[in-house]
């Protein structure tokens, strides 16, 4: 849910601060930046203090600064914290999915789907809460990360039980030497251009829709439902039809056309809107099929592969929405959203390298050893 919370403020932000739109898409460029370096030692962490103290610190720091942000009057204090809440992220999120697979009974395809879910809900209620809670101010939707994530903190000290030290630490140069394997390379490089188009979208779509906060919650409201419809029901029914590659291939040409009625119509509200919805459909199917694909596609320990992909992907989360800014700023308004359609398409290019390799990684025996709870992809 807190993903979710702040997109609907971000025009309003800009208004009371009076800052630039690029400059409030800081707010997303430090935090995912510094949520990409911090994947590099969630591992080191984690191997050494186990998963559940490492999830109980990144909770602890994503409520310290979350609030902090929401006492903060100006972009720039908010922008710092929102760094501090990128290191929180990091430590949460790396670490959340493998202590579901390491505790779930339905195995990892289900595990997986149940990650899927409760992302999906949480993302799709989460704007809501954020619309609702900026119409009152816009440092509510702050105030409500930090005492969501306070009950979560609660939740996870109360009734997770407490997990065993991995039989291997791990080295602080071994998400940066994963990266040498080719398949987890192209997997990393796929993602950090759809996460420079998706991020594009998030950042910079609330813009050009020109509406308040309460009603930015209902659009992402919807965009979020059929992220969380698509992610559990309907990802694991077309891959199981027709392979992991060929849907992702035309999921991202479903995500470049999005892109494009935007860039095409972006001084029609109406239009912009309906496409941000739309591309739930598409941002749904692919979170959940490229999860379970880095997850199989590399020979390496998964905590190992999953903090080097998730440092990868993350960058291009934390670049596109400034970039989008300066881009349109300096151009026009839909420049930047021709950019980001032509990353989705950039990322077929990268995926179609690995395509052998990745259907090889599905034919693979289903069973899969439990991978110890450090890290893994969000």
């Amino acid at each position: 849910m807190g993903i979710g919370l702040v997109d609907p403020i971000l025009p309003a932000l800009a208004e009371s601060l009076h800052a630039t739109p690029s400059q409030v898409s800081l707010l997303f460029t430090s935090y995912l930046i510094v949520t990409a370096v911090a994947m590099l030692v969630v591992g080191w962490v984690s191997s050494r203090l186990g998963a559940k103290r490492t999830l109980v610190i990144g909770l602890v720091l994503i409520v310290v600064f979350a609030g902090l942000a929401g006492l903060s009057d100006s972009i720039g204090g908010i922008v710092g914290f929102r760094a501090g809440w990128g290191l929180g992220n990091a430590l949460f999120i790396a670490t959340s999915l493998s202590t579901i697979v390491a505790s779930a009974s339905g195995g990892f395809a289900g595990a997986i789907i149940l990650y899927e879910a409760a992302l999906g809900l949480g993302i799709a209620v989460g704007p809501l809460l954020g619309g609702e809670l900026g119409s009152i101010s816009w440092r509510g939707p702050f105030f409500g990360v930090a005492a969501l994530m306070s009950v979560a903190l609660v939740a996870t000290v109360a009734l997770v039980p407490p997990t065993a030290l991995p039989s291997k630490r791990t080295s602080l140069s071994a998400p940066l030497a994963a990266l040498r394997h080719r398949g987890l390379l192209i997997m990393g490089l796929m993602a950090l251009l759809y996460n420079w188009g998706f991020f594009t979208m998030l950042g910079y779509a609330p813009y050009p829709m020109e509406i308040g906060a309460h009603e930015l919650g209902l659009v992402f409201t919807g965009w979020g439902l059929l992220v969380a419809a698509f992610s559990v029901f309907v990802a694991p029914f077309l891959q199981a039809r027709f392979g992991t590659a060929p849907v992702l291939y035309v999921n991202l040409v479903g995500l470049a056309g999005c892109m494009a009625v935007i860039a095409a119509f972006v001084h029609t509200p109406a239009a912009v809107m309906a496409a941000v919805i739309v591309s739930g459909a598409f941002i749904g199917t692919n979170n959940t099929l490229t999860t379970q694909a880095v997850m199989l596609v590399s020979p390496l320990d998964r905590p190992v592969a999953s903090s080097a992909y998730g440092f990868v992907r993350f960058i291009g989360g934390g670049l596109a929405p400034y970039a989008a800014g300066k881009i349109a700023e300096s151009t026009s308004l839909s420049v930047p959203f021709w950019i980001g359609g032509a990353t989705f398409l950039a990322a077929i290019g990268v995926l179609a390298t690995g395509h052998s390799m990745l259907r090889a990684a599905e034919q693979r025996p289903a069973k899969e050893p439990v991978p110890e709870p450090a890290a893994a992809p969000a």
